[in-house]
């Protein structure tokens, strides 16, 4: 398997490289794309050491945060944006890849269906069912290693000196302000539909509902730690309800963070 990853590794960062272009705002979007694959793949490795996986999972969830964003390149080589929903659902852009590549089959069949079923759903709304306990497990890890670090990604456009350098893909309608479905969702703690996103308001409230879909409480204390959910809630708008969601949430994180992790691999 070491020898498998170095090839992959080696793959995957030529392949990214092949995106590189004189064009200032294409690359900013590639290399955004290209840092973020690699701090998710090391996410994935801490996260999979913390929930103390076999050698051989650990090694499977670094493929996994590898390879978790490789539709993210042919997606905008080919429709000029990252936005799935004008475009083509990154994730399964990324499986017709991953379809493509020789060296996938030299895993075994299980495990390369563990990679394309974490891979397949770790952009998705939920997780949906799963084909086994250890399939969910992995879904789950990668789904909070890639959320951990676009908590990092999107820090530095959160203010409204930040708004106006963000790439095109992030950037949303000039408010600061969020609409009212999003508040309402916030106030009681529930996901919000992200084909309403408008505004910078509404993308901050998101981020924060990401909350209550974190799996691991590991991956909870590190958002946490670092100063991500205090950062976005410095830059709310001042709108009724925004406290009573705020109120709710820090109580569910310090609860939740508490609490100790358990998986179950059968």
């Amino acid at each position: 398997m070491k020898e498998l990853l170095k090839e992959m590794h080696a793959w995957m960062d030529a392949y990214m490289k092949s995106f590189h272009t004189d064009d200032e705002e294409v690359m900013q979007g590639i290399k955004i794309k290209e840092i973020h694959t690699g701090y998710v793949t090391s996410i994935a490795v801490q996260l999979a050491k913390h929930l103390q996986f076999s050698e051989h999972d650990v090694e499977l969830a670094e493929i996994m945060g590898l390879f978790h964003d490789v539709g993210r390149f042919r997606q905008y080589s080919l429709y000029k944006t990252f936005n799935d929903a004008v475009s083509e659902d990154h994730a399964d852009l990324g499986l017709k890849v991953l379809s493509e590549l020789d060296f996938m089959k030299k895993l075994a069949p299980e495990d390369e269906a563990l990679v394309r079923f974490a891979i397949g759903r770790h952009n998705k709304k939920e997780i949906g069912p799963a084909p086994s306990e250890r399939a969910l497990a992995f879904a789950k890890l990668l789904r909070d290693a890639d959320k951990l670090d676009i908590y990092r990604v999107l820090s530095p456009f959160l203010g409204p000196e930040g708004a106006d350098k963000a790439p095109k893909f992030i950037a949303s309608d000039a408010s600061q302000l969020a609409s009212p479905d999003f508040i309402e969702a916030f106030r009681l703690g529930r996901q919000a539909d992200y084909r309403k996103l408008r505004t910078h308001g509404d993308r901050k409230l998101v981020r924060l509902l990401w909350v209550y879909d974190i799996n691991f409480s590991w991956t909870l204390r590190e958002i946490v730690k670092r100063g991500y959910i205090d950062r976005i809630i410095h830059y709310l708008p001042d709108q009724p309800g925004m406290a009573e969601g705020i109120a709710r949430m820090r109580a569910y994180v310090e609860k939740r963070c508490q609490q100790p992790d358990t998986v179950t691999m059968g």
